[in-house]
């Protein structure tokens, strides 16, 4: 135990004195680097499955042009689109708060009063408007072979979309869907910006209680490669999934084998 004491008192002081990076105070703290883990995976992956189900109705209405609602979802998604996360968070947690019918409004107390929902929202309409337009191009870019089999089978237009359309459409949509995912991670430091501890927040307090320069940031950065290396990974098992008949074919095994199979008739 005495040798366990001092060899620890060793580290904290290489840690402190020698090394350019106090790795022992991040050991002290690792654990609400966790917890701020926590809440940003908590955070995106919420908001991305809340805007996955929004978007599926809004491309479909999107593609096929449907009248009285296919202009207020194009302003919808150009608005979240062209105004940056950090500005529509803002609106959302110090702008409706100058409303007083907002403030007397049974929604304000439970959820527009607390941080935490109000990120939630902001990013929810936020990556429902990207992916309801790149889930719109694919729906529209469907093979009209895949259509014109359906409808010989005698499906429905709701069979049809339900187990033509759709499903060939989130396959092709997988790689942009990807892309989302990761910016969605990334967007997500907005959220200490709103009093919120999720990682950079975490960083952020490091270094400003113990008046470091990049210990806490660094630290956060790896949590974030580290998520972002788990998220491409799953994304590439799921392509080589149900998308590995789509890639072009390769000819060179073909090509090798031409004189043998001319040898052969």
């Amino acid at each position: 135990m005495e040798q366990e004491r001092t060899f620890l008192e060793y580290l904290r002081d290489v840690s402190e004195n020698s090394s350019p990076l106090d790795f022992y105070l991040i050991y002290d703290n690792i654990d609400r680097f966790f917890m701020g883990a926590w809440i940003t995976i908590e955070i995106t992956f919420l908001s991305l499955f809340l805007g996955g189900l929004l978007c599926i109705p809004l491309a479909i209405a999107r593609a096929y042009k449907t009248p009285y609602l296919n202009g207020p979802i194009w302003c919808f998604t150009y608005f979240f689109r062209g105004t940056p996360l950090l500005v529509q968070t803002y609106l959302f947690y110090f702008g409706l708060g100058q409303f007083e019918w907002v403030r007397e409004s049974f929604l304000w107390g439970p959820v527009l009063s607390s941080a935490w929902w109000c990120v939630l929202i902001a990013f929810t309409l936020n990556t429902a408007a990207y992916t309801t337009e790149f889930l719109r191009g694919a729906i529209e870019s469907t093979p009209w072979g895949e259509i014109e089999a359906s409808k010989a089978s005698g499906m429905s237009p709701w069979t049809r979309m339900r187990r033509i359309v759709l499903p060939s459409s989130f396959r092709r949509a997988l790689p942009a869907y990807s892309n989302e995912v990761i910016f969605m991670v990334h967007g997500s430091v907005v959220a200490s910006t709103v009093t919120l501890q999720d990682l950079l927040g975490v960083g952020r307090w490091l270094n400003g209680r113990y008046y470091l320069a990049y210990e806490g940031f660094i630290t956060a950065m790896v949590f974030y490669m580290c998520i972002v290396f788990m998220i491409s990974k799953g994304f590439k098992f799921a392509e080589n999934r149900w998308l590995g008949h789509l890639r072009q074919r390769d000819t060179s095994l073909d090509e090798a084998d031409e004189p043998v199979l001319i040898a052969i008739r």
